[in-house]
């Protein structure tokens, strides 16, 4: 693979990582909650299933799945249960104290994380249209995975920093000072994108 394709789709990958969406606010909202182990795990496990993604695409396997209307329209569904689930969640979060508050799971951030990644079927049409713009037919296999893995990598590295970045400022207790706050706004907004995602389905 050529240097300018290899540049090319770091610099979408990464813009695209860096665009607000439920994927940051999962990562925020771990990593305000449970700290810096379960924040970043949280970006971890979304990197993965960011990943799985790009591998689909890369391999052609992607048009199976969005041409096969039914296995897409359960992922938009799976998507947006977990949404709903997530958003529930952080609605009714009430905290019963500091050291229940700030207990950290690492294994709840990296299922969680993986969930928002691997559910939202908008990831996978997001990567096939960048994809299409850079593979070449003459690209062997190794070519393919290493544009896939760098698709991973730079989306597990965007917010496992914003994770290890954000723990290690005064803004992470200011903003826990305003946990339950900031839980019910990013579960309104979470709230809202599941309510749209199945007004889409319907129309």
């Amino acid at each position: 693979m050529d240097l300018p394709a290899l540049i090319g789709v770091s610099l979408v990958c990464a813009m695209g990582a860096m665009s607000p969406g439920p994927s940051l606010a999962v990562v925020l909202r771990n990593t305000i909650s449970g700290g810096r182990t379960q924040g970043v795990m949280t970006g971890i496990g979304h990197g993965i299933g960011f990943g799985i993604y790009a591998m689909l695409a890369v391999t052609g396997l992607s048009a199976i799945l969005i041409a096969d209307e039914s296995k897409f329209e359960l992922l938009q569904w799976s998507g947006a249960v977990v949404l709903l689930w997530l958003s529930y969640n952080m609605l009714t979060y009430q905290p019963s104290g500091d050291k229940e508050e700030h207990q950290s799971s690492g294994r709840r951030g990296f299922v969680e994380g993986f969930m928002i990644a691997f559910l939202n079927p908008k990831i996978l049409v997001f990567l096939v249209a960048v994809f299409s713009q850079f593979l070449d037919p003459q690209m062997t296999d190794i070519d393919r995975v290493v544009m896939a893995l760098i698709a991973g990598l730079i989306d597990t590295v965007w917010y496992v920093l914003v994770a290890a970045v954000l723990s290690g400022t005064a803004i992470i207790d200011k903003l826990r000072d305003n946990s339950v706050l900031i839980d019910r706004m990013i579960g309104t907004v979470l709230l809202v994108l599941a309510l749209a995602l199945i007004s889409k389905s319907f129309t």
